[in-house]
């Protein structure tokens, strides 16, 4: 195992002088596995380590066999190339002005990658399979012993013995490693369909904390190294390879190479600014094809992300011909500290590498393959013993990854570590586990207030064995101060096919609630209610007090599209009458209670989207993929005593979307109509935010209540610039600040019959004159350091402004954590 690890120095033969900026390839690679700061040298790898290349310019390369006997303290000694020897024309690694691009030779380089972009193979073939070996690990980075002596690490302090030292010579410890195996299949004729099967996974670590669970998925994407703009934690970052890279990059053409026995030009890259979202590398392109190699991005001192102090990224590829392009490896390295940005601050490095492999092209494929199958979702089906991974990994592990399997079995033995992972565990998921199979919760909600119900307590609590459990029973109470009534909420799920995810459920309530606070109304009821008015602009008297009773089935028939049936009945009325007017006339009669029985069929639809888990609770990963719902409710007279024949039809989609290297926009467009009349507890109220915090989708400068709708049109658009703007303002870009625009529009009719059967219904008006809307900017990633999530917007109404108790201006904030 000593191969795993080489160290030594590099020195001038002549003047045995130390040398810098020496690149050092490891078996062969294409690309370098460390470029040296020092005269000294630390390598760690994965895999065994046979032979070590040393190349620098001006010096003739140095290709030296390692053994065991051999690999440390080894002295390099490289000789200064002769002039005579040099066959290409080198370029000074250094930032060299010319007068115009086109002057810089590895302008007509690119400009030749670019005429002959190269799209990923797989579209190319009728059929085609390949494997995909994934391996991600979390360690531990800078530690000292300064550190390794502190309070919380007694009597887990046998952990240290399993650190090593990383490539850069500081001291890393592994706390989390996952091994995957995917088998993947294609075909484009004589229709496109894709699968890709999880055949095998180890994890190590907190495999069973949905925190740590979720975090892995959710920081890394699938990158093109072609496209103008490549995804890093769904932000844009400006590629080296794009077709407008060099408005942001100098490119220095530093000499050929070869690279498996073919030439290859080296050309290295620098922003023209630090302080973009850009990085810093190699690119190396086949001198005959003009074919990316491979290439490494590494991300400037002053990267912009939050929690984040560096990204680094390896590419290679195939090229099976001249327009296509196959990978063969991806490394990408996240450095990432909560707090510190600061070189040599305590940190957690996240790296991920992917080996694709057995790429095999037009051959049959039983069309069963793409089928989705029950077992896929079953835990036994990825249990793999240890000879199926000796032969499925394409590297052997190294003595540290070796070790952390043993370590956290030690580890989850020791109960100040299972304490420690429990606080994880009810920070990220917001309930407490008492004991087997029940946790309380959740626990941010325990306390309220409201004008109607004064001071508010709330306790709940809900089945908990696992992420995948297939069936879920929770409850609550809660009870008023003011009112002195008791509120409660109680449901039932059930699934009985992780395949397609058939599942049942029933449940009631008895609350009060805000109606009307999102248009697209979501599902379940023992989820905290928005009735508290802390740090609002006025109280919320608009209260109901609501008695509902709910069954549903869903079924997901392909993967990511849902179809539901929800059947309610309810009955709902003002929580305080001398507050707010629920009151209603039906058939001469004036009522104050609406009995309300409907059946809703919703199609909810997420592509792309990525989910942690298997079971009946499934957190999705952030990232760009959209939600699209459309549901019909249809309101039934006389069931269970129901009031109303009713339709109302609802539509809403919303999608992020990276706008180049300019930001990303936020678009969220719903539409929706009552086709009959109804009285004001079942209509669509464009839904306001008197709060002075950030709640998404709803107008800041509304009131409750003040634009009612029997068809309505919203839509919000938000665009984060990540500090484009600000970052070319002097003192300014020192703070890292990021501006945000925004715009929100809503337009709607309400009839003079939807009028009329309200005792107030001539308060009630929709926005039909023109569209209202409003507008404004935000600032954030507000903080110091890596703690930057502090958001403040400003926001502005844009008309309908000779309403009275209007507000025409408003300052919202709030927490955003995010990268």
């Amino acid at each position: 195992m000593a191969q795993n690890r080489v160290s030594g120095r590099i020195v001038d033969e002549k003047n045995n002088k130390e040398l810098t900026k020496v690149d050092i390839f490891i078996n062969n690679s294409k690309i370098p596995a460390l470029t040296t700061t020092s005269g000294s040298f630390v390598i760690q790898s994965d895999s065994l380590i046979s032979t070590l290349k040393f190349s620098r310019k001006s010096y003739t390369p140095e290709t030296l066999d390692v053994t065991p006997e051999t690999s440390e303290n080894i002295l390099v000694q490289l000789s200064q190339a002769q002039v005579s020897n040099i066959q290409e024309i080198v370029i000074n690694t250094g930032k060299t002005k010319y007068k115009s691009k086109k002057e810089n030779p590895a302008y007509a380089i690119m400009q030749k990658v670019w005429a002959r972009k190269r799209n990923n193979g797989l579209e190319k073939f009728d059929t085609y399979s390949y494997k995909e070996y994934e391996k991600t690990q979390f360690d531990l980075n800078n530690l000292d012993s300064t550190f390794m002596k502190k309070k919380i690490f007694k009597k887990l302090d046998f952990i240290f013995d399993y650190a090593d030292s990383t490539a850069s010579g500081r001291l890393g410890l592994p706390i989390f490693i996952n091994e995957a195996v995917y088998e993947n299949y294609g075909k484009n004729k004589p229709e496109k369909d894709s699968k890709r099967t999880l055949v095998a996974q180890k994890t190590s670590g907190f495999q069973d904390n949905q925190v740590i669970t979720v975090s892995a998925k959710n920081l890394y994407r699938e990158i093109n190294i072609y496209d103008n703009t490549l995804n890093y934690f769904d932000i844009g970052f400006q590629s080296p390879v794009g077709s407008d890279g060099f408005s942001t990059y100098d490119y220095s053409l530093v000499d050929t190479i070869a690279i498996h026995g073919e030439k290859a030009f080296h050309i290295r890259y620098q922003p023209k600014r630090k302080d973009i979202l850009a990085f810093q590398g190699n690119l190396y392109i086949d001198t005959d094809t003009y074919a990316v190699i491979g290439a490494t991005l590494k991300s400037t001192q002053k990267i912009n992300v939050n929690f984040v102090n560096s990204v680094s990224t390896q590419l290679e590829y195939d090229n099976p011909d001249e327009t296509t392009f196959l990978p063969k490896k991806l490394v990408t390295e996240f450095e990432i500290s909560p707090f510190s940005k600061k070189k040599g601050s305590k940190s957690i490095i996240a790296k991920r590498s992917v080996d694709y492999s057995n790429y095999e092209f037009n051959k049959p494929i039983d069309p069963t393959v793409f089928k989705r199958k029950e077992e896929e979702y079953e835990d036994d089906f990825v249990k793999k013993d240890d000879a199926y991974w000796t032969k499925a990994r394409p590297d052997t592990l190294s003595k540290s990854e070796q070790g952390v399997y043993n370590m956290l079995d030690q580890l989850q033995q020791t109960p100040k570590f299972n304490h420690m992972v429990k606080l994880f565990e009810t920070l990220g998921s917001r309930h407490y586990n008492a004991f087997k199979g029940v946790d309380i919760g959740p626990i941010f909600s325990i306390y309220g207030r409201n004008e109607v119900e004064g001071d508010r307590i709330r306790l709940g609590a809900r089945s908990y064995f696992g992420l995948n459990d297939t069936w879920r029973v929770q409850f609550y109470t809660a009870y008023g101060f003011k009112d002195q009534q008791i509120k409660y909420g109680v449901d039932a799920r059930y699934m009985f096919n992780k395949l397609n995810r058939f599942m049942i459920g029933a449940g009631t309530s008895r609350d009060i609630a805000q109606l009307g606070g999102q248009l697209t109304s979501g599902d379940g009821m023992t989820g905290p209610q928005s009735t508290s008015t802390f740090f609002a602009r006025g109280e919320n008297n608009s209260l109901s007090s609501v008695n509902q009773t709910r069954v549903f089935a869903a079924i997901e028939p392909w993967k990511n599209v849902q179809f539901r049936v929800d059947g309610v009945m309810q009955s709902i009325k003002s929580a305080n009458l001398e507050l707010f007017n629920l009151m209603y006339y039906k058939d001469g009669n004036l009522r104050k209670t609406v009995n309300d029985s409907h059946v809703t069929f919703s199609i909810i639809a997420k592509p792309g989207a990525k989910f942690s888990q298997t079971g009946i609770d499934r957190y999705q990963a952030k990232n760009l993929a959209p939600t699209i719902v459309l549901r019909y409710t249809r309101g039934i007279e006389g069931l269970f005593n129901a009031d109303f024949n009713y339709d109302k039809l609802q539509f809403m989609l919303s999608k992020p979307f990276l706008i180049g290297t300019i930001g990303k926009t936020i678009v969220n467009f719903e539409a929706g109509k009552n086709f009959n009349t109804v009285p004001l507890a079942l209509q669509n109220i464009i839904p306001a935010n008197l709060s002075y915090g950030l709640v998404p989708n709803t107008f800041s400068q509304l009131n409750y209540y003040e634009f009612v709708a029997d068809s309505y049109v919203t839509l919000n658009l938000e665009h984060h610039f990540n500090g484009k703007i600000l970052s070319y303002i002097p003192l300014i870009k020192k703070l890292k600040l990021r501006e945000i625009a925004f715009i929100r529009g809503a337009y709607g009719s309400l009839s003079d019959e939807s009028k009329a059967i309200n005792v107030e219904g001539f308060k009630y008006s929709a926005p039909n004159e023109h569209i209202y809307f409003e507008y404004g900017f935000g600032i954030e990633n507000i903080g110091i350091g890596n703690l930057r999530i502090f958001r403040v917007d400003f926001n502005w109404r844009g008309n309908y402004l000779d309403r009275p108790d209007i507000s025409k201006f408003g300052i919202k904030a709030g927490f955003q954590v995010g990268f």
